[in-house]
């Protein structure tokens, strides 16, 4: 089996979707992931937006105006005027959907249920489509097998269980279609999870059904070694390990979710990153083997804040840093770096959500700092402790760039330095400069 997961510039527009079927058809059983189309998930955030702010009117011309583009987007896609006027049914169909939710008050499940419709939409047209050209397809509906827990974590348990129910009832179909980013939670309402959700789901359905390979198509061809956005001359990665895909995801390397890598890990299935735009080119292979020793990225993660607890009670005080953690963990913000010395610790967050309840907190321990607008520059490759001069290589190309914190030795495969988000562009393409 094979897991192809297509993001939303793959499904963008109807050429795109048209352009799915090379990629897509084959002898090899397969079961396609679809995101919802480019733009769509935005749309539908502003629009629940709009309800949760009773802006009915509002709400109203925000559905409207996407229901167009959907309709545009079905007169180029279908041949035929009976599939034409099909797939307006089917865009009808979730549009009044939306419309019934402007008629009440408007609740948590029912944003999730409205966030819902993207995917739900995207798989749908595509499998219409395929039915076109003669093509047998199966539309496999995400929230028949897919589960979260109480804890907002995958019940691989359940999805396994119920994921091969679904696929039994069709023994000799090759090609399966369905959602990413949507399932079900404990209670079995619509959920979903998280933003960039459909490489996770991508990567607990391969996990599970433990598939030859995980396919993550987007529109670039594989993990690059450095923003290409902002510096010039970067190239693709041909193999990671998934202890290195995993630092640059989190790190900022938006081509893969930063939770998306770990079921396919823990089930040892190799995950591909492919270009659709490209399909011809190599990508990146993620896999359990490294491909040699050295740096092989540079990632960068901004909209970090920087948090300084001073206290001269920290000397010989042990259970200090349980406590600082504790206040953490109570108001659910995780912490990406950490250094310390006998009178402070410093941290950083990248979740300002609570930050001045956490900092009223933090002042019963001592002085705290806050320093905001900083990015988190992170070096990723098979770097053993013995290397001679990577420090001194990484730290002469940022000679002329203040480092607020360094963090190294903490993992073989990451050193990062936290520096003012101003200095983000001079950092990285100095870095690139010296190492590549």
């Amino acid at each position: 089996m094979l897991v192809m997961k297509f993001g939303g510039t793959s499904v963008g527009s109807s050429e795109r979707i048209k352009a799915l079927v090379k990629l897509v058809v084959s002898e090899q059983n397969k079961i396609v992931v679809l995101s919802a189309m480019a733009g769509t998930t935005n749309s539908l955030v502003e629009i629940c937006n709009s309800l949760y702010n009773k802006e009915t009117e509002k709400a109203n011309q925000q559905i409207n105006s996407l229901e167009e583009k959907y309709f545009q987007e079905i007169q180029k896609l279908y041949t035929t005027n009976e599939n034409r006027e099909r797939g307006k049914e089917l865009i009808k169909s979730h549009f009044d959907y939306l419309r019934s939710f402007t008629q009440d008050m408007f609740t948590l499940f029912e944003e999730r249920a409205v966030l819902a419709q993207g995917e739900l939409i995207s798989t749908a047209m595509f499998h219409f489509y395929l039915k076109e050209i003669n093509i047998n397809s199966i539309l496999l509906p995400a929230l028949n097998f897919m589960r979260i827990d109480e804890n907002d974590e995958p019940d691989y348990i359940s999805i396994k269980e119920n994921l091969n129910k679904e696929l039994e009832k069709y023994p000799n179909q090759k090609l399966f279609i369905t959602q990413g980013y949507i399932c079900r939670n404990a209670f079995g309402e619509i959920d979903n999870l998280k933003r960039g959700g459909s490489d996770y789901t991508a990567s607990i359905i391969g996990g599970v059904l433990k598939a030859k390979e995980i396919q993550i198509w987007t529109d670039i061809d594989g993990m690059h070694n450095n923003d290409p956005r902002i510096v010039e001359g970067t190239k693709p990665i041909a193999k990671l390990s998934f202890d290195e895909a995993a630092e640059l995801a989190y790190f900022g390397a938006k081509i893969l979710h930063p939770q998306s890598v770990f079921p396919a890990q823990q089930n040892h299935v190799p995950v591909r990153l492919k270009n659709t735009m490209q399909p011809e080119a190599e990508g990146t292979i993620i896999s359990d083997h490294s491909d040699g020793t050295g740096i092989k990225a540079i990632a960068a993660k901004d909209d970090i804040t920087a948090i300084k607890i001073k206290s001269g009670r920290m000397l010989l005080a042990y259970g200090f840093l349980r406590k600082v953690f504790e206040v953490f963990e109570i108001y659910k913000t995780s912490i990406d770096m950490i250094t310390t010395s006998e009178v402070a610790v410093s941290l950083t967050i990248d979740n300002n959500k609570n930050i001045a309840e956490i900092t009223q907190e933090l002042e019963k321990f001592g002085q705290v700092e806050i320093d905001e607008n900083l990015t988190i520059i992170c070096i990723v490759g098979d770097l053993v402790a013995e290397s001679k001069g990577l420090a001194l290589t990484i730290f002469d190309a940022l000679k002329n760039i203040p480092v607020r914190m360094i963090s190294y030795g903490g993992s073989t495969h990451n050193i990062s330095v936290l520096i003012k988000t101003e200095n983000k562009k001079e950092a990285l393409n100095a870095l690139h400069k010296k190492l590549f």
